[in-house]
């Protein structure tokens, strides 16, 4: 899960994110993150997200304990 954290912290240009809170509470939360993250599950764990799907999560540790699970 570390790579993927770390990957998501490059996306967003932070040394640290806080997997506590939701990507919508994110300063750089925005069109372009989002297809990154989206282009990142796809090339990288075999997973198809939709826009609405960031919307089933509780918090950032939610969404890569699902992407984890289920990569290919």
């Amino acid at each position: 899960m570390d790579k993927l954290i770390k990957k998501i912290e490059d996306i967003f240009e932070v040394k640290k994110i806080n997997l506590k809170k939701n990507f919508s509470d994110l300063r750089n939360w925005d069109s372009l993150t989002r297809l990154s993250i989206i282009a990142l599950l796809d090339s990288d764990y075999k997973i198809i997200f939709k826009n609405s799907d960031f919307e089933k999560f509780n918090n950032i540790e939610s969404f890569c304990k699902y992407v984890i699970k289920n990569k290919k």
